[in-house]
């Protein structure tokens, strides 16, 4: 008996969800602004914790595994960072963001460096996978460049 009230009751839900979306209600449902800027800045996060890995793995045992990981990180976050940034995600939102209007104003310059920052931070899994520290020290550096010059141009100093 339990079970067919649990097969009603999803029976129902799917029903619900099917006339919704064939009236538009269900389209119109997306993620918040606050949603989508507290994803981008967990995405920041996770890269800023795996950069800081890579900076102590350089410095001290250069763990190959440790490294791979790391750089595995940066370049998947880095890839959906992008399009954390849709439009009515900028200050103008009224959530607290250090994303600059310049972002959405700009936006061909700001996608070219998202890309630039996916084509070299999938250099640096390549590099890490060799376990060599020198060239992963060289790469991490030139990731680091790239993440420092979007962050002049698109962030907001503190």
């Amino acid at each position: 008996m339990k079970r067919m009230k649990s097969l009603a009751l999803a029976a129902a839900g799917v029903i619900a969800l099917s006339a919704m979306a064939a009236s538009g209600v269900l389209a119109a449902v997306s993620p918040s602004a606050s949603a989508i800027i507290s994803a981008r800045k967990a995405n920041f996060r996770k890269m800023g914790a795996a950069a800081k890995v890579l900076k102590t793995e350089l410095a001290g045992n250069a763990d190959k595994a440790k490294m791979l990981a790391a750089a595995k990180t940066i370049a998947a976050n880095g890839r959906l960072q992008g399009a954390l940034f849709p439009a009515g995600t900028g200050p103008s939102a009224g959530v607290k963001t250090d994303a600059l209007p310049v972002i959405w104003t700009d936006r061909a310059t700001f996608d070219a460096d998202m890309k630039k920052l996916i084509a070299e931070s999938d250099k640096l899994v390549t590099v890490a996978n060799s376990g060599d520290a020198a060239a992963i020290g060289a790469q991490f550096k030139v990731v680091g460049g790239t993440c420092a010059a979007c962050h002049r141009q698109f962030h907001k100093e503190h």
